[in-house]
């Protein structure tokens, strides 16, 4: 029995079917792909279809690519041939772009790292020595879990402006939070994989199609290929271990969906791929050690604001900014389905996927809007002569966990104290942020612990290659 739809449930799901297990997945929403998800939204130019946050991944996310491959997905979500991201400054307008060449690491950084023009001559040699030191640091060691990514960004001399304008621009997206409220081991597992591990281990994939076609779509059509039974709008009210061994899930399900309301469905193992706040309530008594430390797992926001324009303001798939409220801004013209509606032929729609927001996650959208249509044409010139044809936000209030110090203590392994029940999410012990890479990281790392047996309780399993 897998608990959980999202990433980690249903790479769970996938890998112990292919182990010759029968598998049983049970997902409360009525789709799979948990908050990596589309959804269709009916607009003032027609009905679009929608991700709920913008969602990429690089070449060194391995676990990763390796679902795409297995549900059949890795021709609709591309990787660039050579790292490439244009940075756009808002009060120059001067536009800078990070890149790489052929050359060996950590030489492939050098020549973009010369040319950044948002950072000065210092700054950029001061970066270069900061990186060459990331190299030194060992993300398992746990006394880099207690510090915070910034107090060792000062110690390497690193400016404000150079936070604001690399390590920020990068850290912020892929982190969900700045430096000043990071752990230092989460970044430097960021930063060391992304950029140090190998020349084209920061290269950018990006899905052309919405997200629910891979995570919903084709993952559901795989599952159904390796004989796994999909239970969807069903929600596990509890869990309990059965006299002689196994478990009983007590779950209730909306009416249509093909089976009883409320039932009990049993098996010999299960695997928890649930929030860390839905693990603690499920979990029976004494399956982890203070186990009310799930609940100190913070979680973090993120915002995704939505503009259509009557006509193309960004001639490329994305772009960060620095010197602006704005952070990353992708068209989705294509996947959203709005170059087929007649209301908006020529028109694009450009999505702003806001990490680390804090208090705005709370802000109406009129709000937003004024803030951020404005900002959008200060940053691209062309945007202030269209016509805004639509504007709407997305909101994910906890949409990760909070990458802080001394968050690494509190994350679980897939084992647990209790004889076939294993835990699985981008929340525990996976060495990584909150990704796509570390929830498929743990699918794979529990269903593998349930099938050869697992380490001592407690401690995590090593990290699939």
């Amino acid at each position: 029995m897998v608990v959980g739809g999202g990433l980690a449930g249903t790479t769970a799901a996938l890998v112990l079917a292919a182990r010759g297990r029968r598998v049983t997945l049970v997902e409360t929403r009525p789709r799979l792909g948990g908050l990596a998800f589309s959804f269709r939204r009916e607009s003032t130019v027609g009905e679009l279809t929608v991700d709920n946050g913008q969602h990429v991944y690089l070449r060194c996310c391995s676990a990763y690519r390796g679902l795409l491959d297995r549900i059949g997905g890795a021709r609709l979500a591309p990787v660039q041939r050579r790292l490439d991201v244009p940075v756009l400054d808002a009060e120059s307008r001067r536009l800078g772009r990070i890149t790489r060449n052929a050359l060996p690491v950590p030489l492939h950084l050098a020549g973009g790292l010369a040319r950044y023009p948002h950072l000065g001559l210092a700054e950029r040699a001061s970066v270069a020595r900061a990186a060459l030191g990331l190299r030194r640091l060992d993300p398992d060691d746990p006394g880099l879990d207690d510090r915070s990514f910034a107090d060792w960004l000062r110690e390497s001399g690193q400016s404000p402006g150079a936070v604001a304008a690399l390590w920020d621009l990068i850290g912020v997206a892929t982190l969900n939070a700045r430096a000043e409220d990071t752990s230092l081991a989460l970044a430097a597992k960021v930063f060391r994989t992304g950029l140090l591990s190998g020349n084209g281990a920061a290269d950018i994939g990006l899905p052309r199609v919405p997200l629910g076609t891979l995570h919903d779509e084709l993952t559901r059509a795989a599952l159904a290929r390796a004989g796994v039974r999909v239970l969807l709008a069903t929600r596990a009210r509890s869990l309990r271990a059965a006299p002689g061994g196994g478990w009983r899930l007590g779950v209730s399900s909306r009416p249509g969906q093909g089976h009883r309301p409320d039932q009990e469905l049993a098996a010999e193992t299960v695997v928890l791929a649930v929030p860390q706040q839905a693990a603690h309530r499920l979990l029976p008594p004494g399956a982890l050690p203070d186990a009310d430390r799930l609940l100190a797992i913070d979680t973090a926001p993120i915002l995704n604001v939505h503009v259509i324009y009557d006509r193309p303001v960004l001639d490329r798939p994305f772009v960060a900014a620095v010197n602006s409220p704005v952070q990353w801004v992708f068209d989705r013209t294509g996947p959203s389905g709005l170059d087929t509606l007649p209301a908006a032929r020529g028109g694009q729609y450009l999505a702003l996927s806001q990490s680390a927001v804090g208090a705005e996650i709370q802000e109406p959208a009129e709000v937003l809007r004024k803030r951020y249509v404005p900002e959008l044409e200060r940053l691209l010139p062309r945007a202030a002569e269209a016509r805004l044809l639509d504007f709407f936000v997305t909101r994910e209030r906890t949409a990760t966990f909070a990458p802080t110090p001394g968050v690494g203590r509190l994350r679980p392994g897939p084992v647990t104290g209790a004889e076939g029940l294993y835990l699985a999410g981008a929340w525990t012990a996976t060495g990584w942020p909150a990704t796509m890479e570390s929830a498929v990281r743990s699918g794979l790392t529990a269903a593998r612990a349930a099938v050869q047996g697992a380490p001592t309780p407690h401690r995590p399993a090593k990290e699939p290659a």
